[in-house]
């Protein structure tokens, strides 16, 4: 769909104005993480298999996941032309969802591994999960106690937590950080057409090429009150 010009925000939008189903955790991105979910999923689809059932549906859930969790990789190789070697790639966000340090099965650590694999130089800021991450990647990450700080002279930034101190940050100086601004975006929590306006090469989950315009907005106020319960 995105890649004819359309947005899935409006089909969140559309998809959660029905009361049945609302449009509080249809929200697109980089996959879902966490300890349980995950393991939940894996653990359903053995059961069944082990009595001789195949839970097509719990597997084509785990299976878009994992592609999920790769498809800024595949954007950040086609803007860079498949030459990631040496750039220096900033990551906001790094547990699998905003209020805790909780890492495992993060998207995070994927993109971060095949970055690595790829020679970019990668820094990265969680607001209480840098700690957490540290030991998995044996020095080969830069850490940074500010979101700011791994902006500078940075190719590129890719968010991939929605922390609400990452939805509106100072744009001004981001761009004067950086040194081309351009943001990959895993969750979705910018507008394409904003970006645009303030002279960032933007990419989000589905957004299609040209944004969405001022009719509807990545995210409402709500999202920060519903933050925490989003993406478990």
């Amino acid at each position: 769909m995105s890649r004819r010009g359309g947005d899935i925000e409006w089909i969140r939008k559309g998809i959660g104005s029905d009361p049945r189903i609302g449009a509080e955790f249809l929200s697109a991105g980089v996959g879902y993480g966490g300890s349980c979910f995950p393991k939940d999923v894996k653990a359903l689809t053995k059961t069944a298999a082990d009595h001789g059932l195949r839970l097509r549906i719990l597997q084509a859930v785990d299976e878009v996941n994992e592609n999920q969790k790769k498809i800024l990789l595949r954007k950040l190789a086609n803007h860079f032309e498949n030459r990631l070697a040496n750039k220096t790639l900033a990551i906001w966000g790094l547990s699998f969802k905003p209020q805790t340090n909780d890492i495992r099965e993060a998207p995070s650590l994927t993109v971060i591994q095949e970055l690595l694999k790829m020679s970019a130089n990668v820094r990265a800021f969680d607001p209480i999960a840098n700690d957490a991450a540290k030991p998995m990647f044996d020095g080969k990450v830069e850490f940074y106690q500010s979101a700011y700080d791994p902006l500078r002279d940075a190719d590129a930034l890719i968010v991939m937590t929605e922390w609400n101190e990452f939805r509106r940050p100072d744009f001004e100086k981001m761009k004067k950080l950086m040194r081309s601004p351009t943001v990959f975006d895993g969750r979705n929590i910018y507008d394409p057409f904003e970006m645009q306006e303030k002279g960032f090469q933007y990419y989000g989950i589905g957004r299609g090429s040209q944004g969405s315009g001022h009719a509807w907005r990545a995210r409402d106020d709500s999202a920060d009150r519903r933050e925490y319960r989003t993406h478990a």
